[in-house]
């Protein structure tokens, strides 16, 4: 198993319950979340499409460093926010390779 598969593993359920939450409770006061929100959805798509390879999403998480300065957590955000963005930075991390 890949360290992108592992991380994966990790990670993919919690993001997929998380950001729309996330989304949903910071949204207006950090609009750069719903991009993040759109970003992570084709991010899963794009993962459940690749099967058991592992799909092409540097174009996403080029786009996801720039939205987040690099997944910077802004101050004013809960735990929850903050574990969204590290759990994207570790696949970010783990999709380089």
């Amino acid at each position: 198993m890949t360290l992108f598969d592992q991380v994966k593993e990790a990670h993919l359920d919690k993001l997929k319950l998380f950001v729309p939450v996330v989304d949903r409770v910071h949204g207006n006061s950090h609009p750069e979340f719903h991009d993040v929100r759109k970003i992570f959805e084709v991010i899963d798509d794009k993962i459940k499409a690749a099967g058991v390879d592992q799909p092409d999403l540097s174009s996403e998480f080029a786009r996801l460093r720039e939205i987040t300065d690099h997944y910077t957590v802004p101050n004013d955000v809960c735990e929850s926010y903050a574990a969204v963005y590290n759990m994207l930075k570790e696949l970010d991390a783990a999709h380089q390779g």
